[in-house]
């Protein structure tokens, strides 16, 4: 499509001007053509803050009108209009910092256009890869595992890991969820606290289908974690939602944020939704979290050359996923986090409430 048509297309789409016939065939674009999805996104943001700035103007256009109105029945004076009026002053004073922020929605937005062009260019809607990160030999010292047999002076053997990636506590008894494309690179797993502690996991189900796995540690020096400070979201996320994530790309815990770009994953996979946020190999598995800290998915993979498209499977699959281990084994008590005690807090005290129930998973 013509970057100019497909702007123009956009703005029709947003300002609901297309007939029918013209919006399905559009959301059928947008549906598998993540850049162009992106750019809708975009240009939203731009509306919005157009949008502000209008009524910011409209209502200063009020301000001075209420301010003759008191003038000519003697409330306040002239000589206050030609001091002027303290509502007024503080927009003179601001009004530049607005039209900044509208200035740099409209930057994004050709920036956007133009990396979506280079996109079509490039590649088809299939080029996806997954998060998983390749441990060099000398890239990292793993410590040795620690166990209640430490006391005796018997310490097993140090881990040599080949592959990193991410998982989350979902039960503090030491069940958490990462990928299964993750697990199935993995003969032997084991998960890294923040504080460096190596312990040993098994990987008790898959579901290859929404890309989720449950790990157990079945390590004896692990001690079980109460009152989990997220919990996880049954229903779907907003479009356009800010959200954050927590993972390991390199040897120490990460954070990005960013907000829904799609309700739907890769080619209008309903299981799953599109993020705009940074990741790098490592972050496979990694929790994506609200404002409120609910988890609203799980980071599964990325375009591989469209930058910020990212794909994180719906958090309501976890339900699914432990419907299925119930099935399985009756023996198996897993208890979801059922409130959030992140929601109020400053992102700052968020991450680090959740950085302990965050682990780095390894193996070989």
């Amino acid at each position: 499509m013509d970057e100019l048509l497909l702007i123009e297309a956009v703005e029709r789409y947003l300002k609901d001007e297309m007939s029918a016939q013209e919006k399905t065939f559009f959301e059928e674009i947008r549906k598998n053509n993540p850049a162009v999805d992106q750019m809708v996104v975009e240009h939203t943001f731009l509306f919005n803050e157009l949008e502000k700035q209008s009524n910011v103007k409209a209502y200063k256009h009020s301000l001075y009108e209420v301010e003759s109105k008191l003038a000519e029945e003697g409330l306040i004076s002239k000589s206050q209009l030609k001091g002027k009026a303290k509502v007024v002053f503080l927009w003179r004073k601001y009004k530049k910092n607005i039209a900044v922020a509208a200035s740099i929605a409209v930057l994004v937005s050709l920036v956007t256009t133009g990396l979506i062009i280079t996109y079509n260019n490039k590649v088809g809607n299939t080029a996806v890869t997954d998060l998983i990160g390749k441990i060099k030999n000398t890239e990292i010292e793993v410590g040795k595992i620690k166990d209640s047999l430490k006391a005796n002076k018997i310490i097993r053997e140090t881990p040599k890991p080949d592959f990193r990636a991410t998982g989350f506590l979902i039960d503090g008894k030491g069940y958490l969820v990462t990928n299964a494309h993750v697990v199935n690179r993995m003969k032997t797993i084991y998960v890294e606290n923040n504080k460096g502690e190596y312990f040993t996991a098994v990987s008790i189900y898959t579901d290859p289908e929404a890309d989720l796995a449950v790990l157990k540690i079945t390590d004896t020096a692990f001690k079980t974690m109460i009152n989990l400070p997220y919990s996880i979201k049954k229903t779907n996320a907003e479009l356009g939602e800010q959200i954050f994530t927590l993972g390991y790309p390199r040897n120490e815990i990460v954070y990005g944020q960013g907000y829904v770009s799609a309700k739907s994953g890769n080619e209008g996979d309903s299981t799953a939704y599109q993020l705009s946020v940074s990741v790098n190999p490592g972050n496979s598995g990694g929790p994506v979290l609200n404002k409120n800290g609910e988890i609203i998915g799980i980071i599964t993979s990325k375009n591989s050359v469209a930058d910020g498209v990212v794909f994180a499977a719906k958090s309501k699959n976890i339900f699914k996923l432990l419907d299925a281990v119930k099935k399985d084994s009756d023996t198996l008590n897993i208890k979801l986090p059922a409130n959030t005690t992140l929601k109020g807090l400053e992102r700052e005290q968020q991450v680090k409430k959740m950085e302990e129930f965050v682990f780095m998973v390894v193996g070989n």
